[in-house]
């Protein structure tokens, strides 16, 4: 679950008392870029993407900073724990590590979008503009294996889990034996879905806790409701 504690450590970053600097906005919408979230949007806000539109979500993505972030710390982890093994250590093992993880990335991210273009599936989080804790827990949850259709409706998201299974497997065609065979890749595979499922419940309250700081930094109330 490294990537949720990168994430969380990101937005404590991300919500100094400076919120409405414009250096920070650009900082949070990339940060929203890289969390495929449609910025503060809910459900009721939804409409269909262009190809032209979904294109430059995508290559937006490639070079979003904080997936440059994220596959460094990763890597860090990575290295720390010494995984994969026989990668060894220092700069050059590391960069293979950093290498490694957006290569996953870069795959899973292609595929997403080779298989939703047809498909018109849109994978971007929209909150649930519902109240309390539980129904909105249970809609993120949810989230992280649908997608919106063009008529706004929420279905199963074959080019989420077809590029997040791509990821998964393609990679095991560069990393060493030890971590190289299909159940490795299941494995992954698994790590992520239960990684996305958690991010997704951070794409839901990310608004909130956005506007909260951005309406203390301003000296405004703070509405304590979920």
């Amino acid at each position: 679950m490294g990537a949720t504690r990168f994430l969380l450590a990101a937005l404590s970053l991300s919500l100094p008392a400076t919120a409405q600097h414009p250096a920070v906005q650009k900082a949070v919408g990339a940060f929203e870029n890289y969390l495929n979230m449609a910025g503060s949007q809910t459900a009721k806000d939804f409409r269909p993407l262009t190809q032209d539109e979904r294109t430059a979500l995508y290559l937006r993505s490639l070079v979003n900073p904080w997936g440059f972030a994220k596959a460094a710390a990763s890597g860090g982890l990575d290295q720390w724990h010494d995984k994969p093994k026989e990668w060894g250590q220092g700069w050059g093992p590391y960069g293979q590590r950093v290498a490694n993880i957006e290569g996953q990335y870069l795959v899973q991210k292609t595929v997403t979008y080779l298989i939703s273009s047809p498909l018109h599936e849109d994978n971007r989080y929209f909150g649930s503009g519902k109240h309390g804790l539980w129904p909105r827990l249970g809609y993120a949850l949810a989230s992280s294996v649908l997608a919106r259709h063009d008529n706004g409706k929420l279905y199963f998201s074959a080019s989420q889990l077809g590029g997040v299974a791509a990821g998964a497997f393609v990679a095991r065609l560069w990393l060493p034996p030890s971590q190289s065979s299909a159940g490795d890749a299941a494995n992954s595979f698994g790590i992520t879905m239960c990684t996305n499922a958690a991010v997704s419940v951070v794409k839901e309250f990310l608004p909130d806790i956005l506007h909260r700081a951005s309406r203390k930094s301003s000296g405004g109330a703070i509405d304590s409701s979920l």
